[in-house]
């Protein structure tokens, strides 16, 4: 796989200084995760397509959308966010992680890229939307949990008129006809499904979008524990 190639694909032109971005980005991710579990996937052609590249991804379902603020819910790693921050100087990304560690990784991941556009925080999405509801005109969420309980974290984090954005693997559909009703009670619509498989990889991957089409409930997000136990359905 050629990274510039594919990102020509998506509209994306790569410059000099973004190609070093990613490049230190690679190199942090590895030197880090000898101390710490960030990721599984260590082999720089798997990490560029399988983290940098499906993170990317994304900008399917951005479009020509410019100026926008996202939050990134649970990012691990930085992702999709920081890819994203990386070729769109223009967002304004917030960042939130439960684990501690992981959000310290990203503060100095952060500073080493100089990134002014990202900030990151450790907080829990049930607890920051104490501060920010309604806040952001995208969400996004890549591989934290089931889709009705993304849905519960995401959606009220979410502007009335923006948009929450699941990234999934080949059970993205599946996991939106068992979430219709708790999508619907908490204020978005699916807009699109964007399908797609990666560069030398077989499975179906997609982008679920949904649009902030009323408020959510004030009572929403539960404890994350009650979600747990009870999802919404």
């Amino acid at each position: 796989m050629e990274f510039q190639n594919e990102l020509a694909k998506l509209g994306i032109d790569l410059t000099e200084k973004q190609s070093k971005q990613f490049e230190k980005y690679y190199q942090k991710l590895i030197e880090v995760n000898q101390v710490m579990n960030l990721t599984a996937i260590t082999e720089k052609e798997a990490v560029y397509r399988k983290h940098f590249l499906d993170s990317l991804e994304i900008t399917r379902a951005l479009k020509n959308q410019k100026n926008y603020t996202l939050c990134d819910v649970g990012s691990g790693a930085g992702f999709p966010s920081i890819p994203l921050a990386i070729v769109k100087s223009d967002v304004q990304v917030t960042i939130i992680d439960a684990l501690n560690k992981r959000v310290s990784f990203l503060q100095n991941l952060l500073k080493e890229l100089g990134l002014d556009n990202v900030y990151a925080f450790h907080k829990r999405a049930e607890e920051f939307v104490k501060e920010k509801r309604e806040a952001f005109d995208v969400v996004t969420a890549r591989a934290v949990a089931k889709l009705n309980i993304l849905a519960e974290l995401c959606l009220p984090l979410t502007k009335v008129g923006g948009v929450f954005i699941a990234l999934k693997g080949s059970a993205g559909t599946e996991e939106f006809l068992e979430a219709t009703n708790a999508i619907h009670l908490l204020g978005g619509k699916l807009l699109e499904v964007i399908d797609f498989v990666l560069p030398d990889e077989e499975e179906q991957r997609q982008i679920l979008v949904f649009q902030k089409v009323k408020k959510t409930p004030p009572r929403y997000p539960r404890n994350f524990n009650k979600m747990k136990e009870k999802p919404l359905s």
